[in-house]
This record gives structure tokens, sequence and C-alpha cells, in this order.
């Protein structure tokens, strides 16, 4: 494999990310599917989550609940409808772009979501999943 390739699959992986205010460096994979299934209402510091995704069928979204969440969409929108049905929760914040959900993210503190590595700047933070 040449350089340039791995060069490019390192830049397409698809990170958790999160406002600099979380204050977190890992998570386990379990409190991340608790976070973005909306049943995770603070950060450890006590900050209000504030969840982030892209639409259902958007190519990232799909890549990262099955990689980083172990889930299918489907699974994670029924978790949310759930909530929402019974009146125990919230839908996310629904975002169009990468370009906008970086936006948010960097601007709501309490702030979590995924990018493509390569979309990643200083203004977010990569959580690590454990």
């Amino acid at each position: 494999m040449s350089y340039f390739a791995t060069h490019t699959y390192a830049n397409d992986s698809v990170e958790a990310v999160i406002h600099p205010s979380v204050e977190l460096k890992s998570y386990s994979r379990n409190s991340l599917r608790a976070a973005f299934g909306m049943r995770l209402k603070t950060w450890p510091n006590g900050m209000p989550v504030r969840v982030f995704v892209m639409p259902d069928d958007a190519v990232l979204h799909t890549i990262f609940t099955k990689e980083k969440l172990n889930i299918f969409p489907y699974q994670l929108r029924a978790g949310w409808d759930k909530l929402i049905f019974s009146g125990t929760g919230q839908a996310p914040f629904l975002v169009r772009t990468e370009e906008e959900m970086r936006e948010r993210i960097s601007s709501t503190p309490g702030a979590i979501g995924y990018l493509k590595r390569a979309n990643i700047d200083e203004s977010i933070h990569v959580l690590n999943i454990e």
C-alpha cells in the first residue's frame, strides 16, 4: 500500500468530536452510544449534552453509527422516536453538512457530533473511543 493511500484513509476516518468545554479525552463505546441515543443528559463535569447528527440517509451518519456505535442508523432513530413519543426525551440537533457540523460543535458548549478526520480543526476535540 502506498503512503498516499494510507494517508487518504486516515483522513477519511470518521471520529466523534466534542466542544472543548466537555473536557474529555476518551469515552467508552457504551457511553458514546448513550450520548447519541439521547439517554445521557449531562457530561461528567455537569454540562448539558448537546447532540448533533446528520440526516439518517447521509453517508457520514451511516459510517459513524456502524463503525463507532456498532448499530445501524434505523436502530438509533428507533431509540430517538421512542423517547420523543413517550415524552421522556428529545431529538438531536440536525445539521446538513460537515461544515455546519464543525461550526455548531465549535460554538455550542457541551456539544458532541462526528466528522471526517480531514475536517477536524483546532476549534473542536476528537473523543477517543475505548
